[in-house]
Order: C-alpha cells, then sequence, then structure tokens
C-alpha cells in the first residue's frame, strides 16, 4: 500500500467518523461508500491484508492516540510494499495500456452503423456531405471535439480552424482525404494513428484511442 492511498485512508476515515457523528443517512451512505470503494481497492492491492490491524492504524492516527509503531518504522514498511509492489507487477504497463485499447476499439466497433476504414479507425457518419474531398497537400477548415476513451475532452475549437493536412495526426489525414465538405463524422482512432507509444504530454498517455467529431466546412490546395 503506498503511503498516497495510507494519507487517502486516513482521510476517509474523517469523513466516516463525521458520518457518524450525523444522525443523516446522507452521511453514512458517503461513509459506507467511501469505505467500500477503499475495501475493494485494497482487496486488489494488499490480498490478506489484516484488516484489524488497518483498523487500528487508522483510529489510533486519526484520533491522534500514540501508535503501536514509529514514524520511521512506518516509513520504512511502507517503501519496502511499494518497491515489492513496483517489482512484483507481472504485467508492464504498456501492455495494460494496449489491452485497454483493443477492448476499447472492440466495443466501438460493434456499435450499430460504425464502419470501419483503413488502419483501424472507426467511423460514424452524423451528418452527409455532398462537397469534393480534400486531397493530401490541401489546406481543410474543420470545427472539432477531441475526447478520450473516458469521455474526458482535450481539445475542441471555439471557432472554424484550418489545418494543412500534412501536418495533423495520422489519422485525420487518412479519414478527412476521404471525407466530402459539409459532412459530419465522428471517429475513433487507434492509437498507431494518433501519439502512439509516446503519447502527448500529460493530456494524453501513451497507446490511447482518441475520439474525435469533425466537421469539414471547407477544403483548399
Amino acid at each position: 500500500m503506498s503511503r498516497y492511498l495510507f494519507l487517502a485512508l486516513g482521510l476517509s476515515l474523517s469523513v466516516a467518523n463525521a458520518g457518524e457523528q450525523s444522525p443523516s443517512k446522507d452521511s453514512h451512505d458517503l461513509a459506507y461508500s467511501l469505505g467500500a470503494s477503499l475495501g475493494e481497492r485494497l482487496r486488489q492491492e494488499v490480498p490478506n491484508l489484516q484488516i484489524q490491524a488497518l483498523i487500528d492504524g487508522l483510529k489510533q492516527a486519526y484520533q491522534g492516540k500514540p501508535l503501536a509503531l514509529d514514524d520511521a518504522r512506518i516509513e520504512q514498511i511502507l517503501a519496502q510494499h511499494e518497491a515489492q509492489t513496483a517489482t512484483a507487477d507481472p504485467v508492464p504497463q504498456s501492455e495494460k495500456a494496449l489491452a485497454a485499447e483493443q477492448q476499447f476499439l472492440s466495443t466501438e466497433k460493434a456499435k450499430g452503423g460504425v464502419r470501419e476504414l483503413a488502419d483501424g479507425i472507426l467511423l460514424s457518419e452524423l451528418a452527409p456531405g455532398n462537397g469534393k474531398k480534400p486531397a493530401a497537400s490541401d489546406r481543410v477548415q474543420v470545427t472539432y471535439v477531441g475526447r478520450l476513451p473516458d469521455g474526458t475532452i482535450f481539445d475542441q475549437s471555439k471557432q472554424p480552424q484550418w489545418f494543412r493536412l500534412d501536418s495533423v495526426i495520422s489519422g485525420w489525414r487518412s479519414a478527412l482525404q476521404q471525407m466530402p465538405i459539409g459532412a459530419k463524422w465522428r471517429l475513433v482512432i487507434p492509437s498507431a494513428q494518433a501519439y502512439g507509444a509516446d503519447g502527448a504530454g500529460e493530456l494524453i498517455p501513451p497507446y490511447t484511442p482518441l475520439v474525435f467529431e469533425i466537421e469539414l466546412l471547407g477544403a483548399s490546395s
């Protein structure tokens, strides 16, 4: 259990104890929900944990009573546990991310009205278009919203934007050459056609598929 989770558990106990002092059902349910959520995390992270010892430590720390272990011993144990957890994980983070991506793409592909373009890009037509299709070297005018798989918006246009197709991610470049002016599409772009193993700063983690709603307003050479 990391020291951060330990602190989170201490904080949740204070919330729980506050709930115990109030007859409010909402306070009780909040405390119970926090406990259930943390209990699930602990069950996965620390199997066979001695629950009574955990409760004793939480109560003593929260109530300001002397602890059974001194601070140095606690820091040592937590550091050892973090090190063991880091070396015991048999599945690299990259493999977990790739597995999550494949699951997300499979779910999206199974939705009605979705068709697959080249390179695994998934397309849903939100509105048809009847204009010409851009060439690979064209500039395109678009409005767009970009989301992570969990729905978080990481980028969007406040007004129509112009881009050169040879300057955008390959998923855009591939899809927009097949998109007639006036169309609005929802695109699910695999990470290999977006930011791949590197991600994009703190906004987009490695191996993250991206979801875009794009409306193509114009194109020029």
